[in-house]
């Protein structure tokens, strides 16, 4: 084996070796009966950090502007309160944020239907951890969203 082939393979990741040998992935969502595309389909990592980049952002702005009255020091906590009870209260109820509103996505149990309440806060907890939230599977669910049976959609 030539060494620039091994190095090649060794920065691509193990997934890219495991397709070379003719492992099928399928698409990301194939699993949970999702489509490839369109509404319905699994939500990409992008549009999803968008969402929360809104919705950590609105958050921030109240908390500083109308909650600590520009009190950088305290802002930050009032941030995490707000982005936390932001996202009980929406996904919990109309199964969106405003940024996953604004950007076309949906959260939504695994078999279809809404998350009950004890998954939402489950899913919530893990989120403002944000570690759960940067490791994802093969169908580009986050492990706050795999432990909590949700996945995010497109709509």
């Amino acid at each position: 084996m030539d060494n620039r082939q091994a190095i090649g393979s060794w920065l691509s990741g193990p997934r890219a070796t495991a397709e070379e040998m003719g492992v099928d992935f399928g698409y990301p969502g194939q699993q949970l009966g999702l489509p490839q595309s369109g509404p319905g389909s699994v939500a990409r990592f992008g549009r999803r950090l968008g969402a929360v980049a809104i919705d950590w952002i609105g958050c921030q702005l109240i908390a500083y502007g109308l909650i600590t009255h520009g009190d950088l020091r305290s802002a930050g906590n009032w941030t995490l309160l707000l982005f936390v009870t932001l996202s009980l209260l929406t996904v919990g109820t109309v199964g969106f944020t405003p940024g996953k509103r604004i950007l076309g996505l949906r959260v939504i149990s695994q078999n279809g239907g809404r998350l009950s309440l004890p998954r939402v806060v489950l899913r919530t907890v893990l989120l403002a951890l944000v570690v759960p939230a940067l490791v994802w599977d093969r169908d580009g669910r986050g492990l706050h969203d795999r432990l909590s049976g949700a996945v995010q959609v497109r709509i």
